[in-house]
């Protein structure tokens, strides 16, 4: 009861991180997941291997069937039918013996193999009663259409994970433009206090060129900051099927919360939700329908038949006319070369290969929830250390800036001071958004996002 608790506790805390700070992602990720054109086609191969599915499923019916046939025919065999040959001798015989003329002699008969006028109208029923083929095709057709599900359900958890990282990465690079906007207004102030000291003869003209080369310097810095934000933009746009110069919504929620989950939960939660193991064994049950199906060749195939219609030499439908026949067929395969015994064994091999690839492929899970826990713990670390330097170096650099604008400390200083804060700054803006991003990654390996 317990692990029950701290499960559900751990999974709605994550869940907060992301998802509780704020609607603006999470109304991105419900475009994305909308509009997303290669999650569409995965979604269209699922909708396609269903329709497959079906087709299957008809094969247990019936397969009924309307004919309707004239004919007209001229020529081909004839028929000889020697009855005159056969009975004139015997009717010659009794008219003599009773000098009568009773019995009139009769000529050779032909009959035409083609009939000049025939027709055939007929309604055909015909109805699988034993076939192992329809019905194992019927089950592997489930099994891949199972397969096709996967593989959208695969990409639906990637496309998540990579429009998390899509906007994190934009947000960074704001807070970035936003770091260096503040960093230009301290360099401007700079280089106003070494002008003015200038002029009052309290350091050389080289202190004002110095510093208009940091502001210059900066510049390029912005033009390279904001290359990163249009990039970051376009390709946020792209995950949404979106125009890639639509503005973006920013969200200002998110704060360094961290929480750290159970690293042997999240993999039981991962092995237990991976659609890559779902599709795994979906393959496993197709391959070994497929090995039934070969095994059940043994079994001979039963069909029904029924035909009800017409036939004559005059197109009518009377009861001199009608007809019909019922038949059962049975087809057994005896012998085919040893194919079957082939299929069996490789479908066997298949079997044995799949069952190492799903073991394979949940050591290959495990791997990742573990690399992204630690990773995840690392980051954490990494913006505690980063904030505590970046406390430092604010306060190292008021000292500074405080001795300069007094002249007790020269530019070099000064610039030293000013360039370790800022790479504190950005150290931290880079830290934080990173382990967004590396959330993002390790609630994709651990299935922790319900959408």
């Amino acid at each position: 009861m317990k692990k029950i608790i701290s499960l559900i506790v751990i999974i709605l805390v994550l869940r907060g991180i992301v998802s509780g700070q704020g609607n603006v992602l999470d109304s991105y990720i419900a475009e994305g997941l909308e509009n997303n054109l290669a999650l569409k086609q995965k979604e269209y191969n699922y909708e396609r291997s269903l329709a497959a599915l079906q087709e299957a499923k008809a094969m247990f019916f019936p397969d009924i069937n309307f004919n309707a046939r004239y004919t007209w025919a001229d020529g081909g065999r004839v028929i000889e039918l020697p009855v005159g040959d056969m009975l004139n001798p015997v009717y010659s015989t009794l008219n003599m013996l009773l000098q009568v003329d009773d019995f009139p002699l009769i000529d050779n008969q032909e009959f035409a193999f083609l009939r000049e006028h025939e027709h055939e109208t007929k309604i055909s029923v015909i109805q699988p009663i034993i076939e192992p083929k329809i019905y194992f095709n019927h089950l592997i057709s489930k099994e891949l259409s199972q397969i096709q599900h996967a593989d959208a359900e695969t990409y639906r958890r990637q496309l998540v994970a990579d429009i998390q990282t899509a906007y994190f990465n934009y947000l960074k690079t704001l807070s970035l433009e936003k770091l260096l906007a503040d960093t230009k207004d301290l360099l401007e102030e700079n280089v106003r206090v070494n002008e003015s000291l200038f002029r009052n003869d309290k350091v050389t003209i080289d202190n004002v060129y110095r510093s208009k080369a940091e502001l210059s310097q900066l510049e390029q810095h912005n033009a390279e900051a904001e290359k990163a934000r249009r990039i970051s933009k376009a390709y946020f746009n792209f995950l949404l099927n979106r125009p890639l110069t639509e503005q973006i919504q920013e969200d200002n929620l998110y704060d360094s919360t961290f929480v750290t989950s159970s690293l042997d939960m999240a993999s039981e939660n991962a092995l237990g939700k991976r659609e890559e193991l779902a599709m795994l064994g979906s393959y496993l049950k197709a391959n070994n329908y497929y090995m039934n199906l070969n095994q059940s060749k043994v079994i001979p195939s039963v069909f029904g038949a029924v035909d009800y219609g017409y036939q004559g030499t005059k197109y009518r439908f009377t009861d001199q006319y009608d007809y019909w026949i019922a038949s059962v067929v049975l087809r057994w395969e005896l012998f085919h070369g040893w194919e079957n015994r082939s299929q069996i064994s490789q479908a066997k091999i298949g079997r044995e290969t799949l069952e190492t690839k799903i073991e394979e492929t949940k050591d290959q899970i495990r791997l990742q929830v573990i690399e992204a826990y630690y990773d995840l713990q690392a980051s954490e670390k990494s913006i505690r250390a980063s904030g505590e330097a970046l406390k430092s170096s604010r306060k190292a650099f008021e000292i500074v800036d405080r001795k300069f604008r007094e002249g007790q400390a020269n530019l070099i200083e000064y610039i030293d001071a000013r360039t370790t804060m800022t790479n504190a700054e950005q150290t931290l803006i880079i830290n934080r958004y990173d382990y967004y991003i590396k959330y993002a990654e390790f609630e994709r390996v651990a299935c922790l996002h319900e959408y």
